[in-house]
């Protein structure tokens, strides 16, 4: 056809989001990054402003917010699930002055304007305790989404898709994810009319007409060959989380043989008795290992794959030394940075591969 950027594929792809999140508005993006952004920049947040983010996350979630001129405010995380905590995040604007509207500001002044939780590595953070906290203090909720789309969250009001239970939702379809494209890709999702139309026209330079421009965006499009991709994976994506699911259940009983189990810590499934299929997808598998250093010389000398994530947090990235963070500022997150693991996960891992995964790592404890 000739239609690389926009069009009717994208367009397709867009209402198949909103057909399997339950969003009435999905945005076609150039990156979950380029997703975050544009929120952001919909909700006018810019100098002065800050937003509240977990320091255990990809670049992106924090870059996203500092491009816009905002300061991005860390909480620590939950040591089981390595999302944001949502005690830590009471416990911090608890302790903030209010603005006489209510909203808080943060201890350098800034007025804080949004949350942005995690679902980091397929689960859901716990969102019914986030969403009454925002709701305290009059606080948007941006979900990066990234690693989550297709998870599920028991919510006390019935089952949510990760990225349609705050008021946005934003995806990336890297191709390293569990719904990959074969380039950059992103999508954001969101309740709000108004705001979707503000979203479609920052994608374009913030024209909703070709050469009128009401606002300033940014190329920001989709383009079509990367949407017709996902639109023809989309329908495979629940048979590859349960392929994922059904891979992480096979490293537990593996992990299990020989009491491995009780040496790395396996990854916490907090809403397994929901019933839900989805209440995890594993984007990653990641244990938390002891000596991890040491047994990635041992995966590597079999050839077996992993990955850190992350090797260390946000807030003691060189770039966000001006933040003022300090080393034990985050303790949860910066002991998770030291150990966690990432294992092969992918769906057409057979048993016989992740039992010589297990039996390495289990050779090098045991």
């Amino acid at each position: 056809s000739q239609q690389f950027i926009m069009g009717p594929k994208v367009e397709a792809f867009e209402k198949a989001v909103c057909d399997y999140t339950g969003s009435p508005h999905a945005i076609g993006v150039s990156s979950g990054t380029d997703a975050l952004l544009i929120v952001l920049m919909a909700l006018g947040i810019g100098p002065g402003d800050a937003v509240i983010t977990t320091p255990f996350t990809f670049f992106g979630t924090a870059g996203s917010i500092a491009r816009t001129g905002a300061v991005p405010v860390f909480v620590d995380i939950d040591e089981r699930t390595y999302n944001i905590s949502p005690a830590a995040l009471r416990r911090y604007l608890e302790g903030c002055r209010l603005t006489p509207e209510g909203r808080p500001v943060s201890p350098g002044g800034q007025v804080i304007r949004a949350l942005m939780p995690v679902h980091l590595f397929g689960l859901c953070a716990e969102m019914d305790e986030i969403a009454a906290i925002a709701k305290e203090y009059k606080l948007p909720v941006i979900e990066d989404a990234a690693q989550a789309l297709g998870a599920v969250y028991p919510s006390k009001t019935g089952p949510k898709q990760a990225g349609a239970i705050g008021d946005f939702g934003c995806y990336s379809f890297f191709p390293s994810k569990n719904l990959g494209a074969f380039g950059d890709g992103g999508m954001v999702v969101c309740r709000d009319a108004a705001m979707a139309d503000t979203i479609r026209a920052l994608r374009n330079h913030g024209g909703e007409r070709r050469y009128y421009h009401r606002m300033i965006g940014g190329n920001f499009r989709l383009d079509a060959l990367q949407a017709a991709v996902l639109n023809l994976k989309l329908p495979h994506l629940d048979s590859w989380s349960a392929g994922r699911q059904r891979n992480a259940a096979l490293y537990r009983k593996e992990f299990a043989n020989g009491g491995v189990d009780q040496i790395v810590t396996l990854p916490h499934e907090p809403y397994a008795g929901s019933g839900m299929q989805n209440h995890h997808t594993f984007n990653q598998f990641c244990i938390r290992a002891p000596r991890r250093d040491e047994l990635i010389k041992v995966l590597e000398a079999k050839q077996i794959g992993h990955a850190i994530y992350y090797p260390l947090p946000l807030h003691l990235q060189e770039c966000f030394a001006y933040l003022g963070y300090r080393q034990g500022d985050f303790p949860v997150a910066e002991r998770a940075a030291t150990e966690i693991l990432a294992l092969p996960i992918y769906p057409e891992l057979t048993p016989d591969q992740i039992a010589e995964v297990a039996a390495a790592i289990r050779d090098f404890y045991c």
